[in-house]
């Protein structure tokens, strides 16, 4: 019998295994993290990797550790790394140094040693425990439970984008879709206005390649993807004593820069349309179709024709995991808001022994709920629930 088990091995789930570990709150013979990869982060990995992001968007103190300036020490101590780790007033780590950084905290707590590659199919309470079943058969029981799983299987394609995959799977497809890989044509459109987009773009024009950058909206140019006041207690109180959570829905909404960079990729993306293999248009597709071996868009305003087309539309908001949860919901009578996601206590119990975080978690920990600081403002209130 397991004291914890932690389905999600993402940043959510490694930064809450992290601080039970670290926190002593559970001997690592004592916990499971159950995900579909090798290792953890390795889906992090690979989306950042894909889109070449050099710096994260996050400031320093925004890492997987339970001490503030972890990541800062660190960089000093490491040879291998220096103050150029840091970008701008906001100290935005390198990617290298943020990955060293998670690397050296997932040795230090040994979590391997808890992994357990599996994707999860079934969670049901067998009287004072937790059963988890994955797709392989293997069976974990556990006295708690954390639900750590996100959104990032949930790619979010346009109606015409899923028409155009049907004629041809082979043309279209979403960067962060584990199963697309870019081929080797020289002529690519992506579709969208945000971080990844741009960083997508400036990846491919570096190589050679001709590139349209296609975004339904002006470039929304903010520091980070919401306000920095949700981080502190003025916001977050305000919030929490809002009884509605259709209200608390509203809140998340207005609050997140959809769609958004920071003002460095905004520059470095311009620079790229002076150097001629780049070019940019604001245009909302409406319809895709195959002619002669090229793929016509038809937007609102112009008409395009490209080899292979790129979405980088972000992902669907609809609950994940709703395949097996929505079961264990209905068994449980567990509380959700009319949006589906759960509505949780100020521990984010949502059951006895059933703790959320990351997006389940957002109802309770708001905005900042799905990223890196939120992953460790949901361990702590776990962890110090305890």
């Amino acid at each position: 019998m397991l004291d914890w088990i932690v389905i999600g091995g993402g940043i959510q789930g490694t930064t809450m295994a992290h601080f039970l570990v670290r926190m002593r709150k559970v001997p690592i013979e004592k916990l499971a993290i159950v995900d579909p990869h090798e290792a953890p982060l390795e889906n992090w990995h690979s989306c950042t990797e894909k889109i070449d992001m050099p710096f994260l968007r996050s400031p320093s103190v925004h890492h997987l550790d339970v001490e503030p300036f972890s990541l800062q020490k660190f960089v000093s101590k490491n040879r291998s790394l220096t103050k150029q780790d840091f970008y701008g007033r906001y100290k935005r780590p390198s990617l290298y140094a943020f990955s060293e950084h998670c690397g050296h905290l997932i040795r230090d707590s040994n979590l391997l040693q808890a992994w357990h590659k599996g994707r999860v199919v079934s969670l049901s309470r067998k009287k004072k425990y937790w059963m988890v079943i994955t797709e392989e058969g293997k069976k974990l029981e556990g006295l708690n439970v954390v639900l750590a799983i996100g959104v990032s299987e949930q790619t979010y394609w346009p109606e015409w984008a899923k028409l155009l995959k049907n004629k041809d799977a082979q043309s279209v497809g979403h960067i962060f879709d584990s199963s697309f890989s870019l081929n080797k044509s020289q002529e690519i459109t992506i579709i969208g206005g945000g971080i990844s987009a741009a960083h997508l773009a400036i990846k491919l024009s570096k190589q050679g390649r001709s590139v349209h950058l296609i975004t339904r909206h002006p470039f929304r140019i903010v520091d980070f993807d919401s306000d920095p006041a949700w981080l502190g207690p003025k916001n977050q109180l305000m919030f929490r004593e809002e009884a509605s959570y259709q209200k608390r829905r509203a809140f998340i909404t207005d609050a997140r820069h959809r769609g958004s960079m920071p003002r460095d990729i905004y520059i470095k993306l311009i620079e790229q349309t002076r150097k001629n293999n780049l070019t940019i248009s604001k245009d909302e597709i409406q319809e895709a179709n195959i002619k002669d071996k090229k793929i016509i868009l038809y937007g609102k305003t112009a008409q395009y024709e490209t080899e292979t087309i790129v979405l980088a539309t972000g992902f669907s908001s609809s609950l994940p995991g709703k395949e097996w949860l929505t079961p264990l919901i209905n068994k449980e009578n567990l509380q959700c808001s009319d949006c589906g996601y759960p509505i949780v206590s100020s521990s984010l119990q949502w059951s006895n022994n059933l703790y959320v975080v990351g997006a389940l978690a957002e109802l309770e920990i708001g905005p900042i709920s799905r990223n890196i600081s939120g992953a460790r403002q949901a361990a702590e209130q776990i962890v110090k629930s305890l």
